[in-house]
Order: C-alpha cells, then sequence, then structure tokens
C-alpha cells in the first residue's frame, strides 16, 4: 500500500492532475451555474451551481483530506460556515461557547439566541473546571476556539471534546489561525471543523470564504443538505483562487512563523509594552498545551500596551510595512486595534469579561523579513508620547 502522504505533500498537490478532459495539471475554472441531464430521471454528477461546483469540491476535498475529515462545505464567508455548523442545533437547544470567541461569532451566537432559534451561554474553556461545566450545562452543541482571538488562549481540545461527548453534544472548533498545518481538531476528538478560508488556507487577501469539515460521513452529508438548502455555498471563482492559495500553505507558514517568533520576543523585551500573548513564548501560559496539541505556534500574536488611548493612536500612526486593517493570515502584515475593530460589535461589558481593553493590539505576522518588522515595530512604539506612556 503507499504510504501516508505529509500535509506539505497533499496541500501542494491539491487538484493537480485531475483534470478528465484535457489533462490539464491545474484544474481548469468551471463557472457554469447549471449542467446537462443526460436523459430523463438521469441525472450526472453535476445539476446545479448552488448544489455541487467541480471547483468548490475540489477545495472541500482537499480541505476534509487535510483535516482528516469525512468531507466538506466550501461556504461564502467564515461566518457562513459557523451559522452552517448552527443548524445541527436542535430548536430550542443550549450552545456553548468560549466568553473570548471573535467578536462576529459573538455577534451571531447572540442575534440567533433572540431570534429564538436557540439557547446561548459564553464560558471560559481555558480553566480547570471547563469540562466539569460541560457536563452540568449539557449543551447540544459545544463551539471551541483555540488559539482564541484575539488573546491566544488556548483550549484543550480533546479535554473539552471528550466531556461533549459524554453529554452527546457536538464539538465544533474553529481552526482558522492554525490551519490543519498547525493543528487538527478532528483528530484531537472534535465533530467538526470550520475555517474562515479568507485568512491563512487562501493566503493572499483576495479572497472572502469559510469551509465546514466533519470527521463522519452522516454529519458531513447533513451539512452539504443544509448548505444546499440554504444558499450558504462559496463561488466557483473564489473556490479556484483559494484552492491555488491552499498549494504555498505550509511555506507561507513557517516564514510567517518564524518572523511572529522574532517579534513576540522583541516585544517582551520592550518597555512600553505591558505583555504579550503568544504561545511560542515559553513564558506564556499556553506554552505546555500548544507543544501537546500544536505543531507549531502559529503566527498571530497581541500584546498590550502600556499607554493610554492617546498613545495607541500615536503607535498606530502611519504604518507602512503593517497595514492598519481588519482580517488576518495574508503575505503581508497587518495590524489592529480589537476594541474597536474586530470586536467591536461586542458590548462593553462582553470586551471586559474576555480581556479586550483599549491598549491591546492585533498582529497578523507576513512574510516580509523580519528585520524590517521589527524596525518599523520599534519605530512605532517610539512614536508614543510620554504624556501617552504609562510609567
Amino acid at each position: 500500500m503507499p504510504h501516508e502522504l505529509n500535509g506539505q505533500t497533499k496541500c501542494v498537490n491539491a487538484g493537480i492532475g485531475c483534470d478528465t478532459a484535457y489533462g490539464a495539471v491545474t484544474p481548469p475554472l468551471y463557472l457554469s451555474s447549471t449542467y446537462k441531464f443526460p436523459a430523463l430521471d438521469e441525472m450526472g454528477v453535476y445539476d446545479y451551481g448552488r448544489g455541487g461546483n467541480p471547483n468548490r469540491d475540489a477545495l472541500a476535498d482537499a480541505l476534509a483530506d487535510l483535516e482528516n475529515g469525512a468531507g466538506g462545505v466550501v461556504t461564502s464567508s467564515g461566518m457562513a460556515a459557523i451559522d452552517l455548523a448552527l443548524n445541527l442545533v436542535p430548536k430550542d437547544g443550549l450552545v456553548l461557547a468560549p466568553h473570548d470567541c471573535y467578536g462576529g461569532t459573538h455577534r451571531l451566537l447572540l442575534a440567533r439566541q433572540e431570534q429564538g432559534r436557540f439557547k446561548v451561554a459564553f464560558f471560559d474553556q481555558t480553566t480547570k473546571t471547563a469540562a466539569s461545566h460541560i457536563a452540568r450545562q449539557s449543551p447540544d452543541l459545544l463551539f471551541i476556539e483555540t488559539p482564541s482571538n484575539p488573546l491566544m488562549r488556548l483550549s484543550d481540545i480533546s479535554a473539552l471534546c471528550q466531556a461533549a461527548h459524554k453529554v452527546k453534544a457536538l464539538a465544533v472548533c474553529d481552526n482558522t489561525f492554525l490551519t490543519p498545518a498547525r493543528q487538527q481538531p478532528l483528530v484531537l476528538g472534535a465533530d467538526i471543523v470550520v475555517h474562515s478560508t479568507t485568512k491563512f488556507i487562501n493566503g493572499h487577501s483576495d479572497v472572502v470564504g469559510g469551509a465546514v469539515v466533519a470527521r463522519t460521513e452522516d454529519v458531513a452529508e447533513k451539512l452539504a443538505w443544509w448548505a444546499n438548502c440554504t444558499g450558504v455555498t462559496g463561488a466557483p471563482f473564489d473556490s479556484f483562487l483559494t484552492l491555488r492559495g491552499l498549494r504555498t500553505l505550509h511555506a507561507r507558514m513557517d516564514v510567517q512563523e518564524a518572523n511572529a517568533a522574532k517579534i513576540a520576543q522583541f516585544l517582551s523585551l520592550h518597555p512600553l509594552v505591558k505583555h504579550v500573548y503568544y504561545p511560542g513564548l515559553d513564558t506564556d501560559p499556553g506554552y505546555a498545551l500548544a507543544n501537546r496539541q500544536q505543531s507549531g505556534p502559529g503566527a498571530m500574536l497581541s500584546f498590550e500596551l502600556a499607554c493610554d488611548r492617546s498613545g495607541v493612536a500615536a503607535f498606530l500612526n502611519r504604518t507602512q510595512i503593517f497595514q492598519f486593517a481588519e482580517s488576518l493570515g495574508g503575505t503581508e502584515s497587518l495590524i489592529c486595534h480589537p476594541a474597536s475593530m474586530t470586536h467591536r460589535a461586542m458590548d462593553a461589558a462582553a470586551q471586559k469579561a474576555a480581556g479586550i481593553g483599549e491598549a491591546l493590539i492585533r498582529l497578523s505576522v507576513g512574510m516580509e523579513h523580519s528585520d524590517d518588522q521589527i524596525g518599523e515595530l520599534a519605530a512605532m512604539l517610539a512614536n508614543i508620547s510620554a504624556k501617552g506612556a504609562k510609567p
């Protein structure tokens, strides 16, 4: 039997050499919205673009293979992927989610609760009592986000999934920050993995998309049914571009992660930085867990400045290498202020509970040379005035 291919090899060869029409090495783009029926009462592989498309299926198959899943669905966005998974929650069921999850996820869960679709409860999934909390609450679906966005807190996927399964709950894990190149939640016990493929999977900040991968065929079939029913599936061209981006995932992640480690070390020693959140630092609370359930710390980090809001404004003034923008995972470096950007949908109380303060900064570290990245950050820190800095 052939040996199991390395994930890097799978990425590079995703969709390659599979064209049956002309033998194209790179898969062609199929933009047709509809497909011919061979005869009455006979249907080919595809009938209508909402339910199936060769480009979308090629990307879904590649991600399912990388995540060790039975099947996947490509969606129009990361939020569409999460919402698709939530269709598996019964009416009036309970969803347990992290208290410090992504702002868009927090907003979606609360909005569905307000509709009367299901109930939501947020809790700290990083504590030693998280498993017992799941047992007491007995949810229908446990939503996990690790590392958390934006504070890079780690949750024990295996322990949380075991607790969820004991009460017959589905365990869903957002793997956007690390991708299957660094973490495989299905192997660790999750039932479903969700991605914003907009981020590291595509890696070039030019496509918005998402994906859901299921560990078992029956769950994969349910997700595919709901995706076709609700029409949240992704576009062919977006899938084509994302599959192209996927092929360089490991190469990009290696460079970006190495840069992030250097930046985290630099920031941890700077007097105007109060705290750095990065599981690659041996001083980080998640360091041991990261070494156990991840193959690397990733390319995302956050840190708190020792200044007030005016100091934050001075720090963010006239960035060049670090683009002041939302999103993450592209080849370029991005910097954002979570409280006013990615997590602004959370009210003040929710932000405070999650530990998201006015001086918190999040970095998506790109592929520029680390010397240039650190040089710009040093200059930005120098912009913080004595008035804005806290002693």
